[in-house]
């Protein structure tokens, strides 16, 4: 039986959360081109910060309509949450895709690539997933895809951590390797904050 509202639930923060997953997704997609391609790199790392202000401007209109509406579609907290997560994840994308031009990288890890493939799956199932709400009792499959995927990643962290220590490259090179892998850990374990946070919204709109 369909839920009587007494008064009207505002859509516009689902469409709000559809758009920023896009971004997400079109920063994992610039950043896996940056890494893949290695070429043009100074234009390919300001498409990422093209990508990362609009992320904010959707962010900021989501916060001002936070700020502005009385009946909210699920717990105020949580959208503030939900938001800023999306995000700290395209933030993280365009750092990791700044210091590969700021630190004048010559070549791409094998795991920088392997990072981006995993990032890019990830968004796929963050943007499937709010294209799937409010549809609350259909979003498991979505929060454990995201889960398999992070620890994917922490697989290829750890390995590239391990070959950069092995005394195989320049203490120099090692530093600055590190903190772009880092950049991309930190995305990618920031989207399964996602995950985690569509699970407990789930729970509580069950």
């Amino acid at each position: 039986m369909a839920r009587f509202r007494l008064i009207p639930r505002d859509e516009k923060f689902f469409d709000l959360f559809v758009a920023l997953a896009t971004t997400v997704r079109d920063a994992a997609l610039a950043y896996q081109e940056l890494v893949t391609d290695f070429t043009d790199l100074q234009a390919k790392a300001d498409r990422l910060r093209d990508i990362e202000h609009a992320g904010d401007d959707l962010t900021h209109e989501t916060m001002r309509r936070l700020n502005t509406v009385f009946i909210t579609p699920f717990d105020h907290d949580d959208i503030y949450r939900l938001t800023s997560r999306l995000d700290d994840v395209i933030d993280h994308i365009e750092a990791a895709g700044d210091q590969v031009v700021l630190y004048t990288i010559e070549r791409p890890l094998p795991e920088m690539k392997a990072q981006a493939d995993v990032l890019v799956q990830a968004a796929d199932v963050t943007l499937e997933a709010m294209e799937t709400l409010p549809r609350y009792d259909r979003l498991e499959s979505f929060w454990h895809e995201i889960n398999r995927l992070e620890n994917d990643g922490d697989r290829i962290y750890r390995r590239a951590v391990a070959d950069l220590f092995s005394g195989d490259h320049r203490a120099m090179d090692v530093m600055k390797w590190k903190a772009i892998i880092d950049e991309a850990e930190i995305a990618l374990d920031t989207m399964e904050d996602v995950a985690n946070l569509l699970e407990a919204i789930a729970l509580k709109q069950s």
